[in-house]
């Protein structure tokens, strides 16, 4: 015992020496980073930016905030120190508000007398909310890529495990069934699982089982039936018989469908409040709201003005509508989503690609151009150019209602008389007031809705409708995957099984995949490995599915071990997937309710009051605008024979002091795209998660429709109750 006692002192003292110990958690292999790089690219450029500008100067932060950073980070994957996302989220804050405070300066420098210090005071008051809005949005922004990480992490874990419990089933070896599960997962779990094997490699760790454990503590909070499946995978390595090892594997998967259904039960009736709360108070009020600023801002005399209407409406109000909606998001659980990587499609450099905005903005471009018509006409260069009127009366078409009520009803901004001819744009105007005004205003909105859902559908139409066809596929597939497995399991040799499949399958989508690999064993005498993967002419060429490609890859791995093993592997995965897909569908069935809600909220009954909000602000300025015009005629002296004093009346709702009803109109388009622009997203999470291409398809789709509906409506209700306001005014006159 002396004697090992001193060869250990001897020796311990000089590889002390020789170990490194500067080894600090950013340094892991450069495969790890390569990997990183090519399947994560999105999240290098916060880091890029965060190293950049953070490494300035170094900030302490509390320790209970430097660990709750540091917790996002090494989620997200994002080699940055907290330190360097304090800094750079304050040097984001000081240039922008320094940007905007050059600008005041610059404005007052320049326009010296003339200077309205009112309007940019307000700017300079903006400028400062978004230099605090900056910070907040850089100094959260590991929270969302750590959340958006972990939603696509967790869609893909029933499949992790899978693939886990199935190696594991004819191969009883931890370190490899997680290898194979890496090999076959999309990121951002297969960079995960591969840096389990990093940071063994780097010497964080000593084993497999190790690295694991450390990882899947990072999931107790999130995903807990995720670390019960693995723990009861890492048990069934300790079961002293086949049989039970193999029910303590099965009992893995069954453990994390179980827990993914009860957490989405949860949710599912936990976000119907919320999401109700958000519709009220995120759309409903605020378009309410908008109806009474006209009337609101002539009480005022003239202080809110247009651009205030702009602030409030598209900027404060959609951004408190994104927090809300942002929290309703990160409470969703995983284990359940979409799980397909859109960056390994082979279409998706149509996605993409600017040629859809292109296209879409020449086809949308006219009409936007149509909706700023009546500005046109208060510009003397083009009137003088082309001869014309800055405003027509619209009485000249012989309609009696219409008499005296002017297309585009520019107004003096000092007497509120009408810009009849070009001397009257000389002096400062304000409007437009018409009614011709405010149905040309509608192709604004419309062409800037027109513009994403054209472009959005023109990137995904293709990639969708691949997903589509995969998915029935897959569904086919796991069928057939049971009759091979069948037939291997009678004794019959995978190559001529395959022929038999085949002509089982007949008619069947997956008939050509069988009868494929079959032509290539027979025929062109290829291995069954090269049978299916070969580049040039393997059968998976032209079946771009995952789960087809990992079955496969599974039945070379298993008939390794013989025709049984393969057999029972084939079998067992066709039984697992069939139990996912109906996890699948009652988790459907539990959201369909609260997502089909909001979606006819969104793209009918929202649409729908925005345009009657429209036509109601028109009928107020038509009603102004009207009894306006009969006091010019009837003077002072004939305001008694009408049975009220019509000139304090006008005096208190003075037509020019009001909001034109064209700049209300652009506001509620706007703020109407932007929400569905916001609830959309919100519903693709919680319906699959952090799905990009179902969110940009479905965002198109909704558009499209939410905006059809609004300018048909406004259209409608613009006429009807100018009409309406137009004959109960008619005995006035």
């Amino acid at each position: 015992m002396g004697k090992v006692d001193d060869l250990l002192k001897k020796y311990s003292w000089k590889l002390s020496k020789e170990i490194d110990t500067n080894y600090v958690s950013g340094d892991i292999s450069k495969e790890y980073l390569t990997f990183k790089e090519e399947m994560m690219p999105q999240l290098s450029k916060y880091e890029k930016l965060a190293k950049a500008f953070g490494s300035f100067m170094r900030v302490r932060l509390s320790e209970k905030d430097a660990k709750k950073i540091q917790a996002k980070l090494d989620m997200a994957h994002l080699d940055i120190t907290p330190s360097q996302v304090a800094v750079f989220s304050f040097f984001s804050m000081v240039s922008v508000f320094f940007t905007g405070l050059l600008i005041f300066l610059l404005a007052y420098f320049i326009q010296g007398v003339g200077f309205e210090f009112s309007k940019w005071l307000l700017f300079l008051f903006l400028v400062l909310i978004a230099s605090f809005f900056i910070f907040y949005y850089s100094y959260t922004s590991p929270s969302r890529l750590a959340n958006n990480f972990r939603l696509k992490a967790s869609s893909q874990m029933v499949p992790c495990v899978l693939y886990v419990v199935v190696y594991m089933k004819h191969t009883s070896n931890l370190e490899r069934a997680v290898a194979f599960a890496s090999q076959h997962l999309q990121a951002p779990l297969a960079l995960d699982l591969k840096k389990i094997f990093w940071d063994v490699e780097t010497g964080k760790y000593s084993t497999i089982k190790e690295s694991l454990d450390n990882y899947l503590k990072t999931w107790e909070k999130d995903a807990i039936e995720f670390v019960e499946a693995f723990h009861l995978i890492e048990s069934s390595l300790y079961e002293p018989s086949n049989t039970r090892r193999i029910q303590t594997l099965e009992k893995s998967l069954q453990v994390i469908l179980d827990g993914v259904y009860e957490k989405m039960l949860s949710y599912s009736r936990e976000v119907r409040s919320p999401l109700t709360n958000v519709y009220m108070l995120g759309v409903v009020l605020p378009t309410l709201g908008l109806a009474l600023l006209p009337l609101a801002s002539a009480l005022l005399g003239g202080l809110v003005r247009w651009y205030h209407v702009f602030i409030l409406f598209n900027v404060i109000v959609p951004f408190l509508v994104f927090y809300m909606t942002s929290n309703i998001m990160l409470k969703r659980p995983g284990g359940y989503g979409e799980n397909d990587l859109l960056e390994l499609n082979p279409k998706y450099p149509k996605y993409i690609s600017r040629k859809p905005y292109v296209i879409a903005a020449v086809i949308c471009l006219p009409f936007f151009l149509l909706s700023l018509v009546p500005f046109l006409f208060q510009w003397p260069f083009f009137l003088e150019t082309f001869n014309l009127s800055p405003d027509i009366n619209l009485g000249v078409f012989g309609i009696e209602l219409l008499q005296d009520i002017r297309l585009f009803d520019f107004k003096d901004a000092a007497t509120g008389t009408a810009v009849a001819s070009i001397n009257d744009l000389k002096s400062g105007v304000v409007g437009p007031f018409g009614i011709g005004a405010l149905l040309l205003g509608l192709f604004l909105p419309l062409s800037v809705a027109m513009f994403f859902a054209i472009a959005f559908r023109m990137k995904t139409k293709e990639l969708i409708k691949d997903r589509n066809n995969t998915k029935e596929l897959e569904m086919e597939f796991t069928n057939s995957l049971f009759q091979l497995g069948n037939r291997l399991g009678d004794g019959i040799p995978a190559e001529i099984a395959f022929a038999r499949v085949a002509e089982s399958t007949r008619g069947q989508r997956t008939e050509d995949f069988f009868r494929k690999v079959n032509l290539n064993l027979h025929q062109a005498g290829m291995s069954l490995d090269e049978a299916i993967f070969n580049p040039r002419r393997g059968a998976i060429i032209d079946y771009p599915s995952n789960l087809i490609s990992t079955s496969m890859k599974i039945l070379l791995e298993s008939t390794k071990k013989g025709l049984k093993v393969a057999a029972e592997s084939l079998m067992s995965i066709s039984e697992y997937i069939k139990n996912i897909h109906k996890v699948e569908s009652r988790l459907r069935d539990l959201l369909a309710e609260v997502i089909s809600d909001m979606k006819s909220n969104m793209t009918f009954l929202a649409p729908l009051l925005a345009g009657i909000v429209v036509g109601l602000s028109g009928m107020i300025a038509f009603i102004l605008n009207k009894l306006s015009g009969i006091f010019a005629q009837v003077g002072e002296s004939g305001t008694q024979s009408i049975g009220f004093d019509l000139g304090t009346f006008l005096q208190l709702f003075r037509i020019e002091q009001i909001i034109p009803p064209y700049y209300v109109q652009v506001a509620i388009g706007i703020y109407l795209i932007q929400i569905i622009f916001i609830l959309t997203n919100v519903l693709v999470t919680i319906d699959s998660g952090a799905d990009k291409l179902k969110r940009t398809s479905d965002i198109g789709k909704y558009l499209k429709i939410g905006i059809i509906i609004y300018t048909i409506v406004s259209f409608i209700a613009i006429v009807v109750l100018s009409a309406v306001a137009g004959l109960s005014l008619g005995g006035l006159a």
